[in-house]
């Protein structure tokens, strides 16, 4: 059982849940989602209790995306190179150029101070910290894939 195979068990996912996983269309429809889960926590101040439905749906979505695409077998697209890279990445970490440390910390602090200026912005009911936020932890997530598609395109072409 290779590397990958390992992960992607204790990961929870087989290697046709990753194939599907990056297929482009279930990629960015998550990332359709925040802003749907945004408009959704926001209603609140509008329809009460009842905000739950479609956060519900956008939660019922989120697990069910990965298994909405047809599988990825060769990861042409950008985003799908990412997350071929990610796996990769999530299965030896010790293969990642030293430089790509740096980002992973540098993603993760702009999206927990994303998190927290649209967690504050969505208490508040306040427009800018929350589409600053949102801004943040998109730009971060968009950064992040895009290094671990260049992960996986230096690893496959050394191959």
């Amino acid at each position: 059982m290779s590397v990958l195979d390992r992960y992607a068990r204790m990961a929870g996912m087989s290697e046709e849940a990753w194939k599907r996983h990056a297929n482009p269309w279930s990629v960015w429809t998550r990332f359709a989602a925040i802003p749907l889960a945004i408009l959704a926590i926001w209603s609140r101040a509008w329809i009460g209790w009842w905000a739950l439905l479609p956060l519900a749906l956008v939660v019922l979505w989120l697990w069910a995306n990965p298994h909405a695409f047809p599988p990825i077998d060769r990861p042409v697209a950008w985003s799908s190179r990412g997350i071929y890279g990610e796996r990769l990445w999530l299965a030896d970490r010790s293969r990642m150029p030293a430089g790509f440390a740096v980002v992973q910390r540098f993603c993760t602090a702009g999206a927990l101070a994303g998190l927290a200026l649209l967690v504050w912005g969505l208490i508040a009911l306040m427009v800018w910290p929350t589409v600053f936020g949102a801004t943040l932890i998109v730009y971060g997530q968009l950064w992040r894939i895009d290094r671990l598609g260049v992960f996986y395109d230096q690893v496959t072409s050394v191959r």
